[in-house]
Protein backbone atom coordinates (compact mmCIF):
# COMPACT_ATOMS: atom_id res chain seq x y z
CA UNK A 1 0.00 0.00 0.00
CA UNK A 2 2.55 2.49 1.06
CA UNK A 3 4.63 1.42 -1.66
CA UNK A 4 1.69 2.89 -4.28
CA UNK A 5 1.30 5.79 -2.42
CA UNK A 6 4.48 6.99 -2.55
CA UNK A 7 4.80 6.03 -6.47
CA UNK A 8 1.49 8.03 -7.11
CA UNK A 9 2.67 11.09 -5.19
CA UNK A 10 6.39 10.84 -6.96
CA UNK A 11 5.02 10.29 -10.23
CA UNK A 12 2.09 13.13 -9.63
CA UNK A 13 5.02 15.91 -8.89
CA UNK A 14 7.20 14.66 -11.55
CA UNK A 15 3.88 15.50 -13.40
CA UNK A 16 3.78 19.07 -12.01
CA UNK A 17 7.59 20.28 -12.59
CA UNK A 18 7.08 19.41 -16.65
CA UNK A 19 3.87 21.44 -16.45
CA UNK A 20 6.07 24.28 -14.56
CA UNK A 21 9.08 23.81 -16.86
CA UNK A 22 11.36 22.84 -14.16
CA UNK A 23 12.68 19.65 -16.03
CA UNK A 24 16.32 19.66 -18.28
CA UNK A 25 16.33 17.24 -20.18
CA UNK A 26 19.45 16.20 -22.25
CA UNK A 27 21.78 14.14 -24.17
CA UNK A 28 20.02 10.83 -24.43
CA UNK A 29 16.82 12.02 -22.90
CA UNK A 30 15.93 14.99 -24.82
CA UNK A 31 12.81 12.61 -26.10
CA UNK A 32 11.28 13.06 -22.62
CA UNK A 33 10.85 17.34 -23.52
CA UNK A 34 7.76 16.33 -25.70
CA UNK A 35 4.91 15.80 -23.76
CA UNK A 36 3.25 13.16 -25.12
CA UNK A 37 6.74 11.01 -25.23
CA UNK A 38 6.97 12.19 -21.38
CA UNK A 39 3.29 11.10 -20.67
CA UNK A 40 3.93 7.37 -22.02
CA UNK A 41 7.17 7.13 -19.68
CA UNK A 42 5.42 7.86 -16.98
CA UNK A 43 2.62 5.63 -17.70
CA UNK A 44 5.71 3.33 -17.60
CA UNK A 45 6.62 4.13 -14.11
CA UNK A 46 3.15 2.51 -13.02
CA UNK A 47 4.06 -1.09 -14.53
CA UNK A 48 6.99 -1.17 -11.60
CA UNK A 49 6.61 -2.55 -8.34
CA UNK A 50 8.46 -0.05 -5.99
CA UNK A 51 9.86 -1.01 -2.81
CA UNK A 52 10.09 1.89 -0.32
CA UNK A 53 11.96 0.77 2.77
CA UNK A 54 10.40 2.12 6.14
CA UNK A 55 12.21 0.00 8.14
CA UNK A 56 13.37 1.13 11.99
CA UNK A 57 16.80 2.33 12.22
CA UNK A 58 18.88 0.17 13.54
CA UNK A 59 20.64 1.04 16.60
CA UNK A 60 18.51 3.74 17.63
CA UNK A 61 18.43 7.54 16.51
CA UNK A 62 22.39 7.95 18.06
CA UNK A 63 23.40 5.52 15.41
CA UNK A 64 21.56 6.87 12.37
CA UNK A 65 23.21 10.27 13.28
CA UNK A 66 26.52 8.86 13.15
CA UNK A 67 26.14 7.24 9.76
CA UNK A 68 24.86 10.58 8.23
CA UNK A 69 27.82 12.20 10.36
CA UNK A 70 29.94 10.47 7.83
CA UNK A 71 28.61 12.14 4.88
CA UNK A 72 28.47 15.51 6.42
CA UNK A 73 31.73 15.72 7.86
CA UNK A 74 33.90 13.97 5.69
CA UNK A 75 35.89 14.64 2.94
CA UNK A 76 36.27 12.94 -0.34
CA UNK A 77 39.06 10.59 0.98
CA UNK A 78 40.63 10.24 3.78
CA UNK A 79 44.84 10.59 4.20
CA UNK A 80 45.36 7.65 5.43
CA UNK A 81 44.26 6.18 2.23
CA UNK A 82 46.48 7.77 0.26
CA UNK A 83 49.83 5.46 -0.62
CA UNK A 84 52.02 7.66 -2.79
CA UNK A 85 52.47 10.73 -4.83
CA UNK A 86 54.62 11.33 -6.78
CA UNK A 87 56.16 11.56 -10.84
CA UNK A 88 53.03 12.87 -11.95
CA UNK A 89 50.60 10.45 -10.00
CA UNK A 90 48.80 9.21 -7.15
CA UNK A 91 48.05 6.21 -5.52
CA UNK A 92 45.43 5.25 -3.21
CA UNK A 93 43.44 2.29 -1.83
CA UNK A 94 39.37 1.90 -2.35
CA UNK A 95 37.39 -0.80 -1.52
CA UNK A 96 35.53 -3.10 -4.17
CA UNK A 97 32.35 -3.44 -2.99
CA UNK A 98 31.66 -5.75 -5.79
CA UNK A 99 34.37 -8.24 -4.87
CA UNK A 100 32.89 -8.30 -1.09
CA UNK A 101 34.26 -4.92 -0.32
CA UNK A 102 38.01 -5.74 -1.12
CA UNK A 103 40.66 -3.54 -0.40
CA UNK A 104 42.43 -2.83 -3.65
CA UNK A 105 45.19 -0.35 -4.70
CA UNK A 106 44.40 2.54 -7.71
CA UNK A 107 47.03 4.83 -9.14
CA UNK A 108 45.50 7.64 -11.27
CA UNK A 109 47.28 10.77 -12.81
CA UNK A 110 47.55 14.10 -11.05
CA UNK A 111 45.28 15.80 -12.75
CA UNK A 112 42.42 13.00 -12.81
CA UNK A 113 42.70 12.55 -9.12
CA UNK A 114 42.02 16.26 -8.58
CA UNK A 115 39.24 16.26 -11.06
CA UNK A 116 37.21 13.21 -9.44
CA UNK A 117 38.07 14.94 -6.07
CA UNK A 118 36.81 18.36 -7.27
CA UNK A 119 33.18 16.45 -8.11
CA UNK A 120 32.98 16.29 -4.23
CA UNK A 121 33.06 19.85 -3.63
CA UNK A 122 29.81 21.19 -3.04
CA UNK A 123 28.79 24.04 -5.97
CA UNK A 124 28.64 27.81 -4.71
CA UNK A 125 25.11 27.91 -2.19
CA UNK A 126 24.71 24.94 -1.36
CA UNK A 127 25.53 23.66 1.95
CA UNK A 128 25.13 19.82 3.56
CA UNK A 129 23.37 21.10 7.07
CA UNK A 130 20.68 23.64 7.08
CA UNK A 131 19.47 25.41 9.89
CA UNK A 132 16.01 26.43 10.43
CA UNK A 133 13.91 28.26 12.73
CA UNK A 134 15.59 30.16 15.40
CA UNK A 135 18.61 27.96 14.60
CA UNK A 136 19.06 29.67 10.93
CA UNK A 137 22.21 31.68 10.76
CA UNK A 138 20.88 34.91 9.83
CA UNK A 139 18.79 35.49 13.49
CA UNK A 140 20.61 32.92 15.68
CA UNK A 141 22.18 35.34 18.09
CA UNK A 142 18.93 37.47 18.40
CA UNK A 143 16.72 34.00 18.98
CA UNK A 144 19.15 32.34 21.09
CA UNK A 145 19.06 35.64 23.61
CA UNK A 146 15.20 36.07 23.26
CA UNK A 147 14.78 32.15 23.76
CA UNK A 148 17.07 32.58 27.38
CA UNK A 149 14.99 36.27 28.13
CA UNK A 150 11.60 33.80 27.76
CA UNK A 151 12.65 31.24 29.92
CA UNK A 152 14.45 33.05 32.28
CA UNK A 153 18.07 31.58 31.81
CA UNK A 154 21.22 33.00 31.93
CA UNK A 155 23.90 32.34 29.09
CA UNK A 156 25.97 29.59 29.75
CA UNK A 157 29.91 30.49 30.20
CA UNK A 158 31.64 28.95 27.35
CA UNK A 159 33.80 25.79 28.17
CA UNK A 160 37.64 26.63 27.94
CA UNK A 161 38.07 24.84 24.62
CA UNK A 162 35.71 27.28 23.00
CA UNK A 163 37.38 30.41 24.95
CA UNK A 164 40.69 29.26 23.50
CA UNK A 165 39.43 28.82 19.86
CA UNK A 166 37.97 32.15 20.26
CA UNK A 167 41.22 34.00 21.19
CA UNK A 168 42.84 32.09 17.77
CA UNK A 169 42.77 32.52 14.36
CA UNK A 170 39.62 33.72 12.18
CA UNK A 171 38.28 33.33 8.97
CA UNK A 172 39.34 36.61 6.87
CA UNK A 173 35.92 36.31 4.48
CA UNK A 174 33.32 34.99 7.29
CA UNK A 175 34.94 36.08 10.57
CA UNK A 176 34.35 32.44 11.66
CA UNK A 177 36.74 30.70 14.26
CA UNK A 178 39.18 28.88 12.37
CA UNK A 179 39.74 25.32 13.83
CA UNK A 180 42.88 23.35 12.95
CA UNK A 181 41.67 19.52 12.10
CA UNK A 182 44.75 18.22 10.80
CA UNK A 183 48.35 19.49 9.71
CA UNK A 184 49.88 18.15 6.02
CA UNK A 185 53.61 18.68 6.76
CA UNK A 186 55.99 16.83 3.47
CA UNK A 187 57.25 13.43 4.66
CA UNK A 188 61.19 14.54 4.86
CA UNK A 189 59.89 17.43 7.76
CA UNK A 190 58.05 14.74 9.43
CA UNK A 191 61.21 12.81 9.52
CA UNK A 192 63.08 15.11 10.80
CA UNK A 193 60.71 16.26 13.43
CA UNK A 194 60.84 12.10 14.61
CA UNK A 195 64.72 12.19 14.66
CA UNK A 196 66.42 11.12 17.70
CA UNK A 197 68.43 14.31 17.12
CA UNK A 198 65.65 16.59 17.95
CA UNK A 199 63.81 14.33 20.57
CA UNK A 200 64.34 16.73 23.79
CA UNK A 201 66.49 15.32 26.67
CA UNK A 202 64.22 14.23 29.39
CA UNK A 203 66.64 12.31 31.76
Amino acid sequence: MLSEIFRGKFTDALKGLFRRKKLAFHGSLAWLAEPRSFARFLHTLHGHEWVVDVRKPFGGPEHVLHYLARYTHRVAISNHRLISMGEGKVTFRWKDYAHCGKKRKMTLAAEEFIRRFLLHVLPKGLVRIRHYGWMANRCRSERAALCRALLGAEAAEPSPAVANLARGRRCPVCGGIVEVVEMIVPPELSRRRCSPSRVPDTS
